[in-house]
């Protein structure tokens, strides 16, 4: 393959033909269903699926079959199955992305948008440009540039959902669905995840897993004169307060509860190190500072092992306490809070919700009641060792597309499709990465995608592909 080649058509297509389309993707207001109720009349998942298969067949790949699936009362699935090169090596490379985005929100800088693309500074903002709407152009980039300079590749599937920012509700079924079709996958091509910097490559090793539960104390049917019943009757904020210190130290936000802590394999802990050495700063300029405020620890490679090894607890909503306005002096019948772990790459999250409960319910102080109100979990992920073909097809990368070696790092959030996709293909080889880098502002206002970056990623997956199809 000449891969120089490769480097400078993929800067082209990104140049004539990604950006112009991406830019009118960013202008569909594709929001997941968990944020628009009205998802199906309102049609936007469906606009999303139909531009990227609209785009994907005037690139006149030879052989490509492009599918729009759609189980019955299920979000919509694009599907792109490009047949192998000749005489590449057996196996399916699954490459993925999604297309539903998270909610507009306010507070966008003066003349940028949610849904109006504009370039700046060799970025382009806008909602989905970096989460994920890249995704699918780069991978049928990636594709491109190698059957036209000399590469190989193996049999490429290229999967785009529309459900992934609300959990990726739907994607089991697909899998099951697809089960045949997707056939015996060696190798998995994640583009939906971060970079430390846009100076290197950099592949997610680990994601963790998720539990989260609505919790509530109840004491009272109705409310009490405060004046009446306090001392009387046990708070609910207090029995909740008192529960909540079972499965947290509030000192050091240490998770007590056994179930949600796995010892940290050495090999990660190396590569974190290896990680802050190479981006010092990494982690602190991973979040805006106020002034005064001091992270949880002073060292950078502890704070990494928090976000990604060890579960924390966050109080994401509650129920019960009036508005500040609206507060008289009344013991409230009831305290609810919704309780999110973040749980280590190898925890169990069903094991780990059973525990939260079971911790939660036994001999509750007071007698008063426990009762939840909803809960779900995510798997975690944790890859696989590299083999020697992509060790090396990743150096290779590295230092002709980047010029700087690639590091990995462990995320704090979770994709649970990748924990779904090890489980279903035990021996695949998977390459998590993407453009989400320093300011790219995913899930808030000023989202924008880093457009050269993209690009390198989309060389680098190039390489990749070639290699694979040669090992």
């Amino acid at each position: 393959m000449d891969r120089a080649a490769v480097t400078k058509t993929v800067e082209r297509a990104w140049d004539e033909s990604v950006l112009p389309s991406l830019s009118e993707l960013v202008e569909i207001p594709a929001i997941s269903p968990s944020f628009d109720a009205g998802w199906v009349a309102a049609g936007h998942l469906d606009a999303a699926v139909e531009h990227l298969r609209a785009w994907v067949s005037t690139r006149g790949i030879t052989g490509a079959n492009i599918e729009v699936v759609r189980l019955p009362d299920r979000t919509p699935l694009l599907l792109v199955d490009i047949p192998a090169s000749e005489g590449a090596a057996d196996g399916t490379v699954l490459l993925y992305g999604h297309l539903d985005k998270q909610p507009p929100v306010g507070g966008w800088s003066e003349g940028l948008g949610p849904w109006t693309p504009v370039v700046r500074d060799g970025r382009l903002y806008g909602r989905g440009a970096a989460d994920d709407g890249y995704a699918g152009y780069a991978a049928i980039t990636a594709i491109e540039a190698v059957r036209a300079h000399g590469g190989a590749h193996a049999r490429c599937v290229v999967l785009l959902e529309t459900g992934e920012e609300s959990g990726s509700p739907d994607l089991p079924a697909y899998l099951a669905h697809l089960a045949d079709q997707l056939g015996d996958v060696s190798l998995v091509v994640c583009l939906d995840s971060g970079a430390g910097d846009y100076e290197r490559l950099w592949l997610t090793n680990s994601l963790r897993g998720m539990v989260q539960l609505a919790v509530k104390v109840q004491v009272l049917d109705s409310g009490l004169h405060s004046g009446i019943a306090s001392g009387i009757v046990p708070s609910s904020f207090r029995v909740l307060r008192q529960l909540l210190d079972r499965l947290e130290d509030s000192a050091t936000g240490e998770i007590l509860v056994p179930e949600l802590n796995v010892p940290i394999p050495a090999n990660r802990v190396a590569e974190v190190r290896s990680a802050i050495a190479a981006a010092p700063g990494l982690v602190r300029g991973s979040v805006p500072w106020p002034d005064g405020l001091r992270p949880v620890d002073e060292d950078e490679v502890e704070l990494a092992l928090n976000n990604s090894w060890r579960p924390t607890l966050s109080v994401i909503g509650a129920d019960g306490l009036p508005q500040p306005a609206d507060a008289g002096n009344v013991l409230r019948p009831y305290t609810t809070f919704v309780l999110s772990f973040r749980l280590p790459p190898t925890a169990d999250p069903e094991a780990a919700l059973r525990a939260v409960r079971e911790t939660l319910t036994a001999d509750v102080p007071y007698g008063a009641r426990v009762s939840f109100e909803h809960s779900e979990t995510g798997l975690g992920w944790n890859a696989p060792d590299l083999a020697p073909w992509l060790a090396a097809a990743l150096d290779q990368a590295s230092e002709e597309v980047f010029g700087a070696g690639w590091r990995t790092l462990g995320l704090g959030g979770s994709i649970p499709f990748m924990g779904l996709l090890q489980n279903a293909y035990p021996n695949a080889q998977f390459v998590v990465t993407g453009a989400l880098g320093p300011d790219s502002n995913a899930h808030v206002p000023d989202e924008s995608l880093h457009l050269a970056f993209a690009a390198k990623v989309t060389s680098a997956i190039a390489y990749v592909l070639d290699a694979h199809a040669r090992r």
